[in-house]
């Protein structure tokens, strides 16, 4: 597979809650790291609400559980720096979390956004990753996520890619076996957008999908292994998806796109 040379270049991927970065984007993160882009991983939330799997150490918290096992994953997916916002997890639409006064849900937007646009400029940073309008299943912090990400992205003018994920091919590919489908059936809410409203689909190699997948289980207090076997990993989890940011109408390739645009090739076929 193609490598390019992103020598120079940096990115920022901003996600609501820790394993969001392995999930959804960890072939991407890894091919730029490998690439030799400065990768920058900025966290929202410490993941408070989700609970924990597994049984906690004595004195220990699920945000401590949860920073730790972020910390391997992001070593994993060769990040150079880790920011933690600080955030409190929101939980489902509509229940309790969401108005807790540290949730993310009920932070300020404007406030979040400079503050992502503020590490966008001291990194130098020419491309945010972020979640897409709908915060890909609807989850509150998803789409606080959003809104922060095109926030900082007006502000700096970096480019923006909005990860989604493409329903469609799941539906062919992988019925029920993205843990999307799951968080989408306890939110309530559809996810995911059409193939032809996505974009960029990245993918990689075996050797890069072993990555991606060691960084999900990484996150034990909450992933299961038996939840993503290694047989018909690839077909679940072997793309990621993106939409450009419209907002000055361009839509304009860039750093994302230099990766290899694998739904579009699989089209020319």
């Amino acid at each position: 597979m193609h490598t390019p040379d992103l020598s120079g270049e940096t990115v920022l991927a901003l996600h609501a809650h820790p394993d969001d970065e392995s999930i959804f984007t960890g072939v991407t993160l890894r091919r730029l790291a490998d690439a030799g882009a400065r990768v920058v991983l900025v966290l929202a939330t410490g993941g408070d609400l989700g609970g924990s799997r597994l049984p906690l150490a004595p004195g220990e918290r699920v945000p401590d559980r949860r920073r730790r096992e972020l910390e391997e994953a992001a070593g994993l997916l060769g990040v150079s720096r880790l920011v933690l916002l600080g955030h409190r997890d929101s939980g489902l639409p509509g229940g309790p979390g969401t108005t807790h006064p540290r949730a993310l849900a009920a932070a300020d937007p404007l406030a979040l956004g400079r503050a992502v646009a503020g590490i966008v400029d001291d990194e130098g940073a020419g491309t945010v990753i972020h979640d897409d309008d709908a915060g890909i299943y609807g989850h509150p912090d998803h789409r606080a996520a959003h809104a922060a990400g095109a926030l900082a992205c007006d502000l700096t003018g970096a480019t923006g890619y909005r990860m989604t994920v493409d329903r469609e091919h799941l539906a062919l590919s992988a019925r029920d076996r993205h843990l999307v489908h799951g968080a989408a059936r306890a939110a309530g809410v559809a996810y995911g957008r059409v193939t032809a409203e996505i974009a960029v689909a990245v993918t990689g190699s075996d050797d890069d999908l072993a990555v991606k997948r060691a960084a999900m289980l990484a996150h034990a207090s909450q992933i299961d292994p038996a939840a993503v076997p290694a047989d018909g990993f690839a077909a679940a989890y072997g793309h990621e998806w993106f939409l450009r940011d419209p907002r000055d109408g361009r839509g304009a390739p860039g750093v994302i796109d230099a990766l290899g645009n694998a739904h579009l090739l699989a089209g020319a076929r």
